[in-house]
């Protein structure tokens, strides 16, 4: 259960995500990433134990879910829930934020931009079809 240090909305959203890993593996999640190794592919070059964490952080706040395995595998997969996809417009306007207002960034790749929340929800309700 995650501790909330206040009522603050604002607050206790970032007591959820606001390290500096969490956003950026919903991202890579919108974009593609369902996979461990797809996440430590991402140019950010997450270590593997601070992945393992946040993963679990994520999943344990139903902001992301294991799902089946990908054939041949035993291991799950990751997917946006429902509650994960709603975060995708403030990632939308954030991505817009640093393009607009940081020199040199490389901007976000169309799908991303084009993604809904409505095109995720994966959770338990779905992982068995």
């Amino acid at each position: 259960m995650t501790h909330y240090r206040s009522g603050c909305p604002i607050a206790s959203t970032l007591d959820i995500v606001g390290d500096k890993w969490s956003l950026l593996l919903l991202r890579a999640m919108v974009v593609g990433a369902t996979s461990y190794s797809d996440f430590l592919a991402a140019p950010e070059r997450i270590s593997t134990n601070i992945l393992a964490e946040r993963l679990r952080r994520l999943e344990a706040a139903g902001l992301i879910a294991r799902v089946h395995p990908r054939h041949g595998s035993n291991r799950g997969v990751y997917a946006l829930t429902e509650r994960g996809a709603a975060l995708l417009p403030a990632l939308q306007e954030l991505a817009r934020w640093g393009e607009a207002h940081l020199p040199d960034r490389w901007a976000a790749p169309e799908r991303f931009y084009e993604a809904r929340p409505e095109d995720f929800g994966a959770g338990p309700e779905r992982s068995s079809g």
